[in-house]
């Protein structure tokens, strides 16, 4: 079948997505699903748009989310780009916003589907280092003489880590590359405490060079119906509409579009969906680290955690053998830590259980 690829096809290195096995029993904590499910109203809404009207083609400008949106985030609707979930949403921005002449800096340590996405359209990157914590240092992404970024990529929080750069050094990276799009990947801001005051929208109106782009998957429970979406100012936005309509004029199918919309206007679900996955956090770190394991700080519905006297990929087969899933990435700087997904209590619970009998039987 080889020989009737293109050279593009031959040369990429495909994303690896997070497992979905069919076990039995399954405790599943490596996709970063949240587990408390959608909002009831998002679910009357996608059984009430389940009928004649599928026949007809979604909007395509998306215009009743965008003006829910606009007005949630005290922006215009001008501001607002819908996508099918924020990974297309991303590809757009690679194409019609990062690729330029210049490299596109990223860390080290991040999403791993941006070096995918620079593969596939022959964008040339830089992999920045984080520190030895895991930190972004905005001091390293600052311009020095023609050492200049073509553009900016990194999720805040970090991903696979959780750790949050406040907003003071986002701020710092915008305006220290004005000539560069900076785009901040916020998959799980909503989880970072509220007293944070952590997204970046809050600087969009400042700079016409940021970016925004946020998912339904994580904090609204909708995963499995593919939204994202961008904000940043008109210039930005129209650049993503134009390669989103010479790829595909009609990203969100109905049942996602009246989805998303019911699950803007219920904000009581969504504040206590957010709520309950924080404190669980809270419990469930304080836990690893009775147990010994090394947690690093997370804003994120899931932990980066490692156990010195256990290696990752073991302990993490050693969970599977209890039907509980995990993430381990067998990569530079991280092969001895796993990202464990934030579930409900019950899930959690049997996770500290299943690391207690590990750990006992190993003395």
């Amino acid at each position: 079948m080889s020989r009737y690829w293109s050279t593009v096809t031959h040369g990429l290195i495909p994303y690896v997505p997070g497992e979905q096995p069919v076990l039995d029993n399954l405790v599943k904590l490596n996709t970063n699903e949240n587990p408390y499910g959608p909002s009831p109203r998002a679910l009357a809404a996608i059984r009430a748009a389940t009928e004649d009207s599928l026949r007809l083609y979604p909007d395509p400008d998306a215009k009743a989310l965008k003006a829910v949106l606009a007005n949630r985030y005290r922006v215009s609707p001008a501001q607002v780009f819908i996508g099918n979930g924020s990974d297309e949403v991303l590809a757009h921005a690679f194409i019609g916003l990062l690729k330029n002449e210049r490299p596109l800096w990223m860390p080290d340590v991040t999403y791993s589907f941006y070096p995918v996405y620079c593969g596939l359209y022959g964008i040339e990157y830089r992999q920045i280092p984080l520190d030895d914590d895991f930190i972004l240092r905005p001091e390293d992404y600052s311009p020095c003489g023609e050492d200049r970024a073509g553009a900016i990529i990194f999720p805040n929080p970090n991903a696979p880590t959780g750790r949050l750069l406040p907003l003071a050094d986002i701020e710092r990276i915008v305006a220290a590359n004005p000539e560069a799009v900076v785009l901040v990947d916020e998959a799980y801001i909503d989880f970072a405490d509220p007293s944070d005051n952590a997204s970046a929208i809050a600087l969009v109106g400042c700079y016409p060079n940021l970016l925004v782009v946020h998912t339904f998957s994580k904090s609204r429970a909708l995963a499995g119906l593919r939204i994202g979406f961008a904000i940043g100012q008109h210039e930005l936005i129209t650049g993503l509409e134009r390669v989103k309509n010479s790829f595909n004029s009609y990203p969100l199918d109905r049942l996602a579009l009246a989805g998303a919309l019911a699950s803007v206007e219920d904000e009581p679900w969504f504040q206590t969906s957010c709520r309950k996955v924080i404190a669980t956090r809270a419990t469930l770190i304080a836990q690893c680290q009775a147990l010994g394991f090394e947690v690093i700080p997370s804003a994120a519905n899931f932990v980066f955690a490692r156990h010195p006297g256990f290696d990752a990929a073991r302990l993490a087969a050693m969970l599977r053998q209890r039907a509980i899933i995990v993430r381990h990435f067998n990569t530079p700087r991280i092969a001895q830590y796993l990202r464990i997904t934030i579930g409900d209590d019950n899930q959690c619970a049997a996770l500290i259980d299943a690391f207690r009998d590990i750990l006992h039987a190993a003395q």
